[in-house]
C-alpha cells in the first residue's frame, strides 16, 4: 500500500515538474517569436520603485518607444524626465531643471533606465536562467553580471506582445515594478522620435 502511494506521489510530482517545464518553454518560445518579428514597439507604462534604504516607493507613469537600438521613455508627472538611448549612448533629460545628463549605456548601467531591459529580452535563454514562479510568471536570473540586477520576474499574457510587466530586484533588495499597457508593435515609429533636440537654455552634462 505504501509503495503504491509513494509511486502515485512521485508520478504526480514528475508530471507537475514536466508540466511547469513545458509551460516555461512555451512562454519563452512565444516571447522569442514575438521579438523576432518586431521592428518597433510603443505603449504606456506605470513604474513603482521601492527603495529599501529609505523605505520609500516612488511611482511614475508615461510612454515608451523602442526601435532596434533606439529607445525613448517619457516619464510624466511632477518631475518629468525623458530618457533617450541610442546605441551605446544615454541621455537623461530633466525638464524642470533644464538639464541633460549624457553618458555611456551598457548592461552595467541598466539601473538608470530599468525599462530598457525590454529591449534586451530577445534572447532570454542565452542571457538568463529561467524558472517558473507562478501562473504566467517567470523568474530570470542573469548568467553574467548585469550591473546590480539580481533577478527579473516576467509577467506574461496573451496579447500580440506577450510581456505585460516585469519586476526587477537588485543586489540591495530594491525593487522596480513595471506594468505595460496599450502596447502596439510595428506601427512604423519614425527615427525622429528618438532625437534629442534641446533648447539653448538646457545645460548638458557629460559623465
Amino acid at each position: 500500500m505504501k509503495k503504491c502511494f509513494l509511486s502515485a506521489f512521485l508520478s504526480v510530482c514528475f508530471m507537475s515538474v514536466f508540466s511547469f517545464a513545458a509551460e516555461t518553454d512555451d512562454a519563452i518560445e512565444k516571447i522569442q517569436k514575438a521579438y523576432s518579428g518586431i521592428a518597433d514597439i510603443k505603449g504606456g507604462f506605470v513604474q513603482k520603485s521601492f527603495i529599501k534604504d529609505f523605505k520609500r516607493t516612488d511611482s511614475y507613469k508615461g510612454f515608451f518607444y523602442l526601435k532596434a537600438k533606439k529607445m525613448k521613455w517619457d516619464y510624466r508627472g511632477k518631475n518629468p524626465q525623458t530618457v533617450f538611448i541610442n546605441g551605446d549612448d544615454i541621455i537623461i533629460y530633466l525638464k524642470n531643471e533644464k538639464q541633460a545628463l549624457k553618458g555611456r549605456f551598457d548592461k552595467t548601467t541598466y539601473g538608470q533606465a530599468p525599462i530598457a531591459l525590454l529591449a534586451g529580452l530577445g534572447d532570454i535563454r542565452k542571457e538568463f536562467e529561467v524558472s517558473q514562479t507562478g501562473e504566467r510568471r517567470f523568474l530570470l536570473k542573469p548568467k553574467k553580471q548585469m550591473g546590480a540586477i539580481l533577478s527579473i520576474e516576467l509577467l506574461t499574457g496573451d496579447g500580440e506582445f506577450p510581456i505585460e510587466g516585469l519586476v526587477i530586484t537588485d543586489t540591495r533588495s530594491n525593487k522596480t515594478d513595471i506594468k505595460l499597457d496599450d502596447v502596439t508593435i510595428n506601427s512604423g515609429i519614425k527615427d525622429r522620435v528618438f532625437d534629442f533636440s534641446p533648447t539653448e537654455d538646457v545645460n548638458i552634462i557629460t559623465r
